[in-house]
């Protein structure tokens, strides 16, 4: 039976059990020594995380041969238009290359959405969006490089999906376990 765990990893924990440059990560939170991080989010990124004790499990989260969807929110610098969200649906070109294409729209802030600490830059004369964008590939900060290339920078990223499993109401810090024989 594989363990699968489901947290939501709160802003400025790095997705790791090693310690690194005196930050927080994920040691603070588990003590089972057989899980393993299936795929990273950023040290300033929040969001879904899965853990597992199955290595197979945790090469098809993370291996872009499966291309297991991702989805986040984010909210961008500047007012999200329709003409950028085409640009994410058809794909960016970033340094590293073509993106796939995108799912993405434009969203209110979602309602299970939580404070974060400290919060995001607040300027009164640039407005802010939040989008939903759905990824089947995971390179290193695609989302964020994504939206800086259409011209929307992205002031806080979360995510709130990895395939069939969602964040639902999960605070920072919080944790499920769920079982499973599919693997």
């Amino acid at each position: 039976m594989t363990k699968i765990v489901l947290f939501n990893k709160p802003f400025h924990v790095l997705s790791q059990f090693r310690a690194h440059e005196n930050k927080q990560t994920l040691a603070a939170y588990f003590s089972d020594k057989s899980l393993r991080v299936a795929g990273r989010l950023d040290y300033d990124s929040e969001g879904l995380l899965l853990l597992s004790d199955n290595g197979s499990f945790v090469q098809k989260v993370t291996h872009p041969r499966f291309k297991l969807p991702k989805t986040y929110w984010a909210q961008v610098e500047g007012d999200m238009d329709e003409a950028s969200l085409a640009m994410l649906r058809r794909g960016v070109t970033l340094k590293d290359g073509q993106t796939l294409p995108a799912e993405a729209r434009i969203i209110r802030e979602p309602d299970n959405l939580w404070s974060r600490e400290p919060p995001i830059r607040y300027r009164a004369s640039i407005p802010t969006s939040w989008i939903e964008l759905t990824i089947s590939e995971g390179r290193n900060r695609q989302v964020r490089r994504m939206t800086a290339a259409v011209g929307f920078p992205v002031l806080r990223l979360i995510r709130g999906r990895i395939g069939e499993w969602e964040l639902e109401d999960m605070q920072p810090g919080q944790q499920r376990q769920t079982d499973t024989n599919r693997f």
